[in-house]
């Protein structure tokens, strides 16, 4: 595992002409053939999921905020939140692809966010991250706001319950998680894998709405997206800072 801090590159410095996007959807084709298990998709969010998934930020507390993303691919969502994170805020990217993180590390809009935005890179599951206990015995750093772009229904329920349970850890009284999974997968994936495989995926769709159930606020579906997916906004038990 690394983690490193990114650092702002001078404006001199940021390749203003340089656009990431074309050479992202590449990348994100290759590594999704490679690796479909890790990756869940074969395209980027669109721009409509992407608005949705960075809500708890847009209609966020006036004060400074602690945000995590997990699973950032080569960097769509991370780049809205870049744009939308506030002088104080920090923001904390784990991606455990070699080759996007790399991507993430040269990413020209990150390097040239607004001053006073932490953004920090861990190259690792978000199961690795280390654990530094607090008196409390909570995980010693915490999060105002989660947001997933891990593909849950590739996982096996036990590891998905491990996820959802360690995101609650991670987040402050109140805070707020987002993710999003796409619509009709489970007809389809019980087609292309088999019945073994449609009923793993049913049972992970299973604990993801009795998860949603009890802490959901509410869900979008975004229809302008390959496939159409539907975004949820959960928050953890505890009060909520205004």
């Amino acid at each position: 595992m690394t983690t490193e801090q990114l650092r702002p590159r001078p404006d001199s410095l940021v390749p203003h002409s340089t656009s990431p996007f074309g050479g992202d959807r590449l990348l994100f084709l290759a590594e999704a053939l490679r690796t479909f298990h890790d990756t869940g998709a074969l395209a980027p969010s669109s721009a409509d999921l992407v608005n949705a998934l960075v809500v708890p930020v847009t209609s966020r507390p006036n004060r400074p905020l602690s945000v995590l993303e997990v699973g950032a691919g080569t960097g769509v969502v991370t780049r809205r939140l870049a744009q939308v994170l506030r002088p104080g805020d920090r923001l904390h990217v784990v991606e455990a692809n070699p080759r996007f993180a790399d991507r993430l590390r040269e990413d020209p809009a990150l390097a040239a966010r607004r001053p006073g935005i932490g953004l920090r890179l861990s190259a690792c599951r978000v199961e690795d991250l280390p654990r530094r206990e607090g008196e409390d015995g909570t995980a010693g750093e915490r999060y105002d706001v989660i947001v997933s772009g891990l593909p849950f229904t590739n996982f096996a329920p036990a590891r998905v319950r491990l996820l959802l349970d360690l995101y609650l850890r991670l987040l402050v009284p109140g805070g707020e998680l987002t993710y999003f999974g796409y619509l009709g997968t489970s007809t389809a994936r019980t087609l292309a894998s088999g019945p073994r495989r449609g009923a793993r995926h049913r049972a992970v769709v299973r604990l993801l709405r009795s998860f949603e159930a009890a802490y959901g606020l509410g869900e979008r579906t975004v229809w302008r997206n390959v496939p159409p997916a539907r975004a949820y906004l959960l928050r953890s038990p505890g009060g909520r800072d205004q």
